[in-house]
């Protein structure tokens, strides 16, 4: 198979499994009863920053993987996948927000289809440009520092942000629309709990599902009047 081909179908590939296991570290935190542990690469509020975490550890599960499979078929391979994973959240966060301000600005209610065509755009983009990189030239500068100092960086911050949360509208809980002023792994998670669970007197608790947003800005009377 043509080199160029066997890249492009591993990042699409890489696409979906991003957009998949992304999505499920979103509920894997209260699934798991909130163990802490899951903090590190699960998202543990609504923040912008959990949101990009959760799809920063399953692309870089993928590099490893493909590395095995396409080391001799890639170019500047670690630095191109480097540059996917910084890539992805950078322009998730940017076009989210972008979005978000135009929403409020214009009173409009966020679309959550379009939403998440942001996240798989993001996906996308950071892996056109790792097969952008790993189908050229090998390239003059030195990649394997760059390579380095973008991991590094990337993965001390993943790793630690979640648990010493600066207080910037990034890492605060974002919950249906709303900043909470919250940050990090929160105090009290019942009123965003989704699923059902047993409580401690052997009782079955429905989960809100999404119902917790039913107080959303969004939903207030006189903002559905604006909208229509």
């Amino acid at each position: 198979m043509n080199s160029k081909l066997k890249l492009a179908l591993w990042d699409i590939g890489c696409v979906f499994w991003v957009a998949v296991a992304g999505s499920l570290l979103h509920f894997a935190f209260e699934l798991t009863d909130y163990w802490t542990p899951m903090a590190l690469i699960a998202a543990v509020n609504e923040s912008a920053w959990e949101h990009t975490k959760m799809y920063f550890w399953p692309g870089l599960v993928w590099a490893v993987v493909q590395y095995t499979y396409t080391r001799n078929d890639a170019n500047n391979y670690w630095f191109g996948k480097a540059m996917a994973l910084v890539t992805t959240p950078t322009l998730i966060m940017l076009t989210y927000f972008g979005y978000m301000d135009w929403s409020f600005a214009a009173g409009v209610k966020p679309s959550l289809p379009l939403m998440l065509s942001i996240m798989i755009f993001g996906i996308a983009a950071g892996q056109f440009v790792s097969w952008c990189i790993l189908t050229r030239e090998p390239l003059a500068i030195n990649t394997r520092r760059w390579a380095t100092v973008a991991y590094t960086v990337t993965l001390v911050a993943f790793s630690t942000l979640t648990f010493v949360p600066p207080k910037y509208f990034v890492f605060e809980n974002f919950a249906c629309y709303t900043y909470t002023g919250e940050y990090g792994i929160l105090a009290d998670y019942e009123p965003y709990r989704i699923f059902a669970k047993v409580d401690e007197n052997g009782n079955m608790k429905e989960g809100m599902g999404m119902n917790y947003c039913a107080n959303n800005p969004f939903d207030k009377p006189e903002v559905k009047i604006a909208l229509n």
